[in-house]
């Protein structure tokens, strides 16, 4: 009888676990379309108006961005290392491999803010071209996006205590979701920065 209950409890897990996940894929997907609809627009507008897209990118500080780019590939990698160590059962480095991406999701937006105060500082703002309210949209709505990849990453810390199936499905949930970020940003950096 214990066995049966045992099965049973398990098969309730996984079911738990693959619906979390399918909502996160689903999450994922709507988010999807507004960056595509955002960088379409920036797309139909660059080709619209190719001088002016040249003329602002003379502005733009490739080499942070790059940085940026950079820091935000190894977050990836962090994150990685945090399910693979939640998925041993090692609490402790899953932690630490939590913080970790957290940190460099904070260094991300320092970075951009430095890179944003410079734009200013210089009279550049969302309302001096085209080009310049679709590069502040999207890459603020991508900040927006690494803010809350880390608020959740934050709340994960305190929550990956104890080992348990649903503590494994919500350090990969923040995983999948942390990942988009960091991939919506490897399209956004050439899209805005080099071509």
């Amino acid at each position: 009888m214990d066995h049966e209950a045992e099965s049973h409890g398990s098969a309730v897990q996984v079911e738990s676990f693959e619906r979390a996940r399918f909502g996160m894929w689903l999450f994922l997907a709507s988010e999807i379309m507004f960056f595509a609809g955002f960088i379409g627009a920036y797309v139909v507008l660059r080709m619209a108006n190719p001088h002016l897209a040249e003329a602002a990118q003379k502005e733009l500080a490739w080499p942070l961005a790059a940085f940026n780019t950079a820091v935000l590939i190894v977050s990836s990698l962090t994150m990685v290392m945090a399910v693979n160590a939640i998925s041993k059962g090692n609490h402790g480095k899953c932690e630490d491999m939590i913080f970790v991406t957290a940190v460099l999701g904070t260094l991300f937006l320092i970075v951009k803010g430095f890179e944003y105060a410079a734009k200013f500082d210089h009279g550049i703002s969302p309302n001096s071209s085209s080009f310049w309210s679709s590069y502040f949209l999207m890459t603020g709505f991508h900040g927006l996006h690494v803010l809350g990849g880390i608020v959740a990453l934050v709340f994960l810390l305190f929550y990956v205590k104890n080992y348990g199936p649903q503590r494994y499905a919500k350090v990969e949930n923040v995983a999948l979701y942390w990942h988009f970020v960091d991939l919506v940003w490897i399209f956004l950096f050439p899209i805005v920065y080099l071509l």
